[in-house]
């Protein structure tokens, strides 16, 4: 797409039906447009918008939604629609067969309802002649059902360019004098029949929130919740339930406004029966223990299936220990089973109804499904829920050709508390991975209901959006789709002017923390010492700080508040937090090198913790006239262990009783040793033309006072520099080689440096200098290694019937490369068979291990691993299986725990090479991988978190 017509794009987005955001006019249907079109009906004209009509019999989530949207043309056009008794132009919105005046308008128009009636949710929106007398033209919003009413409503909100996040993330509506919808009939319908969110692990920050501005988890607040989801065309919610909070019994109108509203509520994964957990501490009796206490606990759900009154719901089934816990040590199938036919047998006495009749969902989460898997089953018409390893990777799913009455669902997480640790403080889930496996439970069959644990809501805001926008329509959900939403929902929230700049940016700092989750971030994350790595990874977030910085002065003060909610507090926080880390390993390091600066790195360390503190501040108190007091207030430095300590701590730093005389030290790139050393002289990492042309010794103090120093090459070819200088903290060294006047193969230099102080250091530097291999091309080795990434193939062969999709930004460097469809069955590899080719250069005959970074995507069909082979020339395919198991106990659980600790794990093998030109083919056989890097070494990589940097391409 070129920049020109990205810009038409984007500046069209508040005025486009959702189902329409990539065209770039008014014609489609329905469109609401600046510009007047022919035959197009005024919402606003004049900076005066239409009234909202609907019936006072309709169901209340319509005239809740007609008066939302009443307000919303009015913050929009800057005036209410005047109160005429019978305006010549409005919009007429209704249900079918509840709203006599909706009825009328298709009965005496010949309005085509055929389908929207019947239909889950569906809605029409279309402009008519002459409605009713008096009313010359309107648009009508006719719906299936109240949901489907109410969705018409709020999606012509979102078009007119109200943000769903107005109110949560203060984003305010733009002014328009002048909108028009254009004619035409536009109908839709969702694909996943329920599609909601969790709020959980809500404390300290939710619930801090929540309890100073509303006094608690009450219908005040629970009702800007169900606006939110409304808004988003959702309809289901698994209430807060932790310290301690159950949503019927703390505040009864929670229940009566959610069915107001037409909200669909559920209790979680371990709450059976429509029962907070909490309310077992309240009013039970005797042990959470169905052997000892059946009686007891049947009451105790009786009285949850009671208290609904009849209200929607989706009842959770089955049982897990008290408190989010196992039930049992061993698979309870048998009791479990009785458990389910206990409960179902309550809900047909409560509700005298067939017990098909209430949706009802078995939730297979951690321990419950090991009794799927083992052959436990439950009666179709009971949605099984899968679940994912609560680190965004889906645990199983069904084989797509099984169908079942009661469907199938997905429980997907965004925020977790738990091993191998909690992450809860900012966003780290790259939309684009949540997209691809959802993508993969809707290919599966998935289509009952998709709910995401949300924490707190807030800061998680895009991926909200995202997973809410996918489970609408998952067909149209494409690749397009989820590379062009960042810059979308940007311009959805700041306009269309900086939409592009602003969804890189999230884009950017979702993938910086998605690498590893700020949470598991310490001082040992990011190496000081090999491939320079700390200092690219700051790079990367001054970089993107740079940006924000740069694009801030040009947001409207109007979106400042929202700016610094949804852009800048999550970037500026983020980069904040690893140069702290980066600042303590620094102080650490050099500490025991003896530095004398190991104490300003401390000092450094200590101003990072408080602006941590104070970036929070902001946050709370600064922005939104205080609105959002608490709600940063997750702590996020100083893990220990899997749990979150109790608030904010530095970590421990180290101190140095620098003399006050100069001292001459010496360390060197890939050591971390300081020179002079006993016993021991420093050696450099090999010099290549390829990977490293450059390294790098510092000369640095361990005393007070400046010292002075020389450095010297020994060999003509190495040149240093600086050769001399005085030295107050450090001074780098450059070292290069006259790679013009060196021949081919390996060389040894040597540089000495001598202090002031009469320290003497011989620093060995390894020089290697491989033949050119005319002719060759490809990546070249350098240093012994090869890094490619994934999508940078030469060759793609798809799979029969599919093809092979570049991801865009998803993973750890650069993107992903996953085949589609990946619904078929494991493919054998060879011959003309699916796969990707990498040309590489190697310097030398030799063997290598080849390394495979891909998604940490689990076995989702339980076939015993997922498969993918890898050849080098002409060699057979060797197989390779990557098993990751989140059970504890699992002889796969320690494989599992390192890949979503380093969001991805790698896979060996070992090949041989020859000098020259090569060929590696990564061949498809379980077409559910995800693929992102590639590497081969002849030696051991230093320990990196990222790796190494990706080769140079001849």
């Amino acid at each position: 797409m070129t920049k020109p017509h990205l810009a038409l794009l984007l500046g069209a987005l508040f005025l486009l039906p959702s189902a329409a955001r990539a065209r770039e006019d008014c014609r489609p249907p329905a469109a609401v447009c600046a510009p007047r079109t022919a035959g197009a009906l005024p919402l606003i004209e004049r900076g005066t918008p239409l009234p909202v009509l609907v019936d006072a019999a309709d169901f209340p989530a319509v005239r809740l939604a007609a008066a939302a949207l009443r307000e919303d043309l009015a913050a929009v056009a800057g005036r209410a629609a005047p109160e005429d008794a019978t305006p010549r132009m409005a919009v007429i919105a209704g249900t079918l067969g509840h709203s006599p005046r909706v009825d009328r308008i298709v009965r005496e128009q010949g309005v085509d309802t055929t389908d929207v009636a019947g239909t889950w949710e569906a809605y029409l929106l279309q402009v008519v002649e002459r409605p009713e007398p008096g009313i010359e033209r309107a648009l009508l919003v006719a719906g299936a059902d109240r949901r489907g009413t109410a969705y018409g409503l709020y999606e012509l909100s979102r078009r007119i360019g109200v943000s769903p996040w107005t109110w949560w993330a203060d984003v305010p509506p733009p002014r328009r004098e002048a909108l028009y919808i254009a004619p035409g009939r536009f109908v839709d319908a969702p694909k996943v029949r329920y599609r909601g969110i969790f709020i959980n692990d809500e404390d300290p920050a939710l619930g801090g929130w929540s309890k100073a501005t509303f006094g608690g988890t009450n219908h005040q607040f629970y009702e800007r919740v169900f606006q939110l989801l409304l808004r988003h065309k959702a309809n289901f919610l698994w209430p807060a339930m932790w310290l301690p909070r159950a949503f019927y019994d703390d505040d009864p109108k929670n229940a009566e406004l959610a069915d107001a509203y037409g909200v669909v509520i559920g209790t979680s994964h371990h709450e059976p029966m429509m029962r907070a957990h909490h309310e077992w501490a309240r009013y039970g009796q005797g042990p959470w223990d169905y052997r000892r206490n059946a009686e007891t606990l049947q009451a105790f759900w009786r009285g949850g299936i009671e208290r609904l009154q009849g209200r929607e719901a989706v009842v959770t089934l089955g049982m897990r220990g008290d408190g989010d816990e196992p039930m049992s040590e061993e698979t309870a199938t048998a009791l479990l089973e009785r458990i389910v036919a206990d409960q179902r047998r309550i809900i047909g006495e409560v509700t005298g109804k067939p017990v098909e009749q209430t949706p009802q969902v078995w939730a297979l989460y951690k321990e419950v499904q090991d009794y799927y898997d083992k052959g436990m089953r439950v009666p179709d018409d009971v949605t099984l829920l899968f679940s994912d390893d609560n680190w965004g990777n889906i645990r199983r799913l069904p084989d797509p050709a099984d169908r079942r009455p009661g469907g199938y669902g997905v429980y997907y997480h965004f925020d977790y508390v738990g091993g191998p640790r909690n992450y809860k403080w900012l966003n780290s889930t790259q939309i684009e991975r949540a997209w691809e496996q959802m993508r993969l439970a809707w290919a599966h069959g998935v289509e009952r209901l998709w709910v995401v644990n949300v924490g707190d809501i807030k800061p998680l805001e895009l991926p909200i959006s995202a997973f809410l926008d996918q489970a609408w329509d998952p067909d149209a959900a494409d690749l397009e789709w989820i590379r062009t939403y960042p810059a979308r929902w940007a311009a959805e929230q700041f306009g269309p002017a900086h939409a592009q700049a602003i969804g890189d940016i999230l884009t950017r700092y979702t993938r910086l923390n998605a690498r590893r989750k700020p949470e598991l971030i310490d001082a040992a994350t990011w190496s000081l010492v090999h491939d320079r790595e700390a200092g690219r990874v700051l790079s990367e977030w001054d970089a993107l700080v740079a940006q924000v910085q740069a694009l801030a002065p040009k947001i409207p003060a109007s979106h400042r508040d929202a700016w610094y909610q949804l852009v800048e507090y999550p970037v500026l926080a983020s980069a904040n937090l690893n140069h702290l880390h980066v600042a303590v390993a620094r102080n650490r390091l050099y500490a025991a090198q003896g530095r004398a600066s190991a104490n300003a790195w401390a000092d450094r360390a200590r101003e990072l913790f408080a602006r941590d503190a104070e970036l929070q501040r902001v946050y709370e108190q600064d922005i939104a006239g205080g609105k959002w007091i608490h709600m940063m207030s997750q702590p996020r430095i100083g893990y220990t262990h899997w749990q979150s300590p109790p608030r904010n701590v530095l970590p421990a730093l180290a101190s140095v009783d620098a003399p006050e005389k100069g001292v001459t030290g010496v360390a060197v790139e890939g050591d971390p040793l300081a020179y002079p050393a006993l016993l021991k002289a420093p050696r450099l990492p090999e010099l290549d033309p390829v990977a490293a042309p450059t390294r790098e010794v510092v000369v640095f103090n361990r005393g007070q006072a400046p010292i002075a120093f020389t450095a010297t090459s020994r060999t003509p070819w190495l040149k240093v520099s600086p050769a001399a200088g005085e030295v107050a903290d450090e001074q780098p060294l450059r070292l290069e080689v006259d790679w013009d006047a060196l021949p081919e193969g390996r060389h040894e230099g040597v540089v000495y440096i001598r202090g002031q102080d009469w320290t003497e250091v011989y620093v060995t530097v390894p020089v290697h200098k491989p033949p050119r291999h005319a002719g060759a091309r490809g990546f070249v080795e350098g240093n012994g290694v090869v890094a490619i990434e994934a999508e940078h193939y030469a060759r793609a062969v798809p799979p029969p019937g599919g093809r092979w999709q570049v991801i865009p930004t998803l993973g750890r460097t650069l993107s992903a490369v996953a085949a589609w469809p990946a619904t078929g069955e494991p493919l054998v590899p060879g011959g003309d068979g699916a796969r990707l080719e990498y040309p590489v250069v190697m310097h030398e005959d030799g063997e290598v291990e080849l390394r495979v970074l891909v998604s940490p995507t689990l076995d989702v069909r339980n076939r015993g691993g997922l498969r993918y082979a890898v050849s080098v020339n002409d060699e057979p395919p060797q197989l390779v299986n990557i098993r990751l198991d989140p059970s504890p106990g699992d002889p796969d659980f320690t494989a599992w725990e390192a890949a979503v600790i380093d969001n991805g794990p790698v896979a060996r093998s070992r090949h041989r090479v020859h000098a020259g030109a090569n060929t590696v083919k990564l061949w498809l056989v379980d077409p559910a991988l995800v693929f992102q890097r590639i590497e081969l070494a002849r030696r051991p990589l230093p320990p990196t978190t990222l790796g190494p940097v990706e080769s140079a391409r001849r």
